[in-house]
């Protein structure tokens, strides 16, 4: 953001990417261009760009840009143990002198594993178990926040939907085996007040399915392919089956592709939010997003990745909660700016769409905050200092401070990730 720090109140970052293989190539990755802009760095127009990272997770820190010499090249996460007062009083209390959150931007080129997340006790378990998977000891619960039309899939279908795909799909039932199905199809409708009976239910017929040998996963794809490529010229296919054809152009002979029959086929708008909690499985299919989480990288996979994949843990770890997301359209705190609120303490996000010549105001929070400037150009203020912001540009803001935002030359988008306001509440 500002070109340089006369404020100690903000830190000037420079993100980290990771480049792993679903990213989107080359300069159509958003990832890619925010990168260029905020470190100078040249594209690779064959080279994958996934993630951008701003925070103190060690597999991607940002470092301190344009400070004093004392602290240039510095990781944030140095910068903030050196400086813990930046965090506020109860984020101290609470966390310690860490930023319990982490802030990104994804850009999907390619459909990413499907897996969920642990829970705090697991995640300590985990790494315990296996540091070399799990490299921390920490829960991830998520939210994504569309900038651009993003799908994804996200936790089980409906009782009555899952009786309609095992009724529709032979190859799962092949897979399953007739009893675990019919443990489904025999709950009535009286029986789904039962909860547990219909988790049981879903947890056996999943369990199954994902744990298929590989030889019969791939007799099972490719009957399923050959069948809806048949069906095709005398139907128009659902979308979740339209959807599988593009996936196993990805991953062929993927048990992610029949497993995707499982869960919630997701479309979010630019503007729209979905959040995930731990043990909840999902897959990002594409499109670009902002995304922040508590800070881990705890991620269990088992289908749709040529990654390791704990197939027993990601089964035994779910909830098997049925039912469509909740998809968060933001709570609008101004004309300018709107607000994402998940259920966690640990993040929350800031979206602010200002028309050119117009400003806005972020109020001192108690925490600590990281800017990211999407798009556009204007200038930033806090106190008696001012500087300029364009996009690219990334800063890490100290608790109780307020900045005074202006777009100047053109339209300027900028998010904010934080903690989460509720946790300061008592809320």
């Amino acid at each position: 953001m500002a070109k340089a720090n006369v404020d100690q109140r903000l830190k000037r970052l420079r993100a980290w990417v990771q480049n792993y293989e679903w990213g989107r190539s080359g300069a159509e990755a958003e990832v890619a261009r925010l990168m260029a802009l905020n470190s100078g760095a040249e594209i690779d127009p064959n080279k994958p760009y996934a993630e951008l990272w701003m925070g103190t997770h060690e597999s991607g820190p940002s470092i301190l840009v344009d400070d004093d010499e004392q602290n240039v090249g510095l990781k944030l996460k140095e910068w903030i143990e050196k400086n813990p007062n930046v965090l506020g009083v109860k984020v101290l209390e609470k966390w310690g002198s860490h930023l319990p959150f982490l802030f990104k931007v994804l850009s999907v080129g390619k459909a990413l594993s499907i897996q969920a997340h642990p829970d705090k006790e697991m995640a300590k378990e985990l790494h315990k178990m296996k540091p070399n998977l799990y490299k921390d000891d920490n829960h991830k619960p998520e939210m994504a926040l569309a900038i651009t039309d993003f799908t994804a899939l996200s936790g089980f279908i409906s009782l009555q939907e899952l009786k309609q795909v095992l009724e529709g799909v032979p190859e799962i039932i092949e897979m399953v085996g007739i009893a675990s199905a019919k443990e489904v199809m025999d709950i009535q409708e009286q029986d789904v007040a039962n909860a547990d009976k219909v988790k049981s239910a879903l947890r056996s017929v999943f369990t199954q399915l994902m744990s298929a040998s590989k030889e019969m996963t791939e007799k099972a794809v490719s009957k399923l392919k050959r069948r809806l490529l048949i069906e095709s010229q005398l139907r128009r296919l659902r979308e979740k089956e339209e959807l599988v054809l593009g996936l196993e152009k990805q991953y062929p002979g993927d048990i992610g592709l029949l497993s995707a029959f499982f869960l919630n086929y997701v479309r979010l708008k630019a503007g729209e939010a979905l959040y995930l909690a731990a043990n909840e499985p999902h897959a990002y299919l594409s499109g670009d997003c902002i995304e922040c989480m508590a800070t881990s990288d705890n991620v269990v996979r088992a289908g749709l990745t040529p990654k390791h994949r704990d197939v027993q843990t990601l089964c035994s770890m779910l909830t098997y909660n049925p039912g469509y997301p909740e998809i968060l359209s933001g709570l609008p705190l101004s004309s300018y700016i709107t607000r994402y609120l998940p259920p966690f303490d640990e993040f929350e996000v800031d979206r602010c769409v200002l028309p050119k010549g117009s400003s806005t105001v972020f109020p001192a929070v108690p925490g600590p905050s990281i800017f990211l400037a999407l798009a556009g150009e204007g200038t930033l203020k806090t106190g008696c200092w001012e500087g300029i912001v364009t996009e690219g540009d990334v800063m890490f803001e100290a608790a109780n401070t307020e900045i005074t935002i202006t777009a100047t030359a053109t339209e300027l988008q900028i998010y904010r990730a934080g903690i989460n306001s509720r946790f300061f509440h008592g809320l």
